[in-house]
């Protein structure tokens, strides 16, 4: 359930509703509400986590031996030959 936020309601929030989201915009989020029933939650853009890490697993599997084809290529990168 959602706690410690402010709740405006929806009427309030049309008539305050710059400075509301410049609350929010500074990291005061809160919800509108209509007939005391939360409606939604209001928070800055910068506030929401972006979770792109492991955001396609399972769509590709990569082989183990990727890197086969190109073994001597890569020894050949890290040999002390190269020096």
């Amino acid at each position: 359930m959602i706690t410690n936020l402010e709740i405006v309601n929806i009427h309030d929030a049309k008539t305050n509703l710059s400075k509301l989201v410049d609350q929010a915009s500074k990291g005061q989020s809160f919800i509108i509400a209509r007939a005391g029933k939360p409606l939604v939650k209001v928070i800055a853009i910068h506030d929401a986590p972006v979770k792109r890490r492991g955001m396609l697993k399972g769509l590709y599997t990569i082989p183990d031996d990727i890197d086969t084809p190109f073994a001597a290529d890569i020894e050949a990168m890290f040999s002390a030959e190269n020096d």
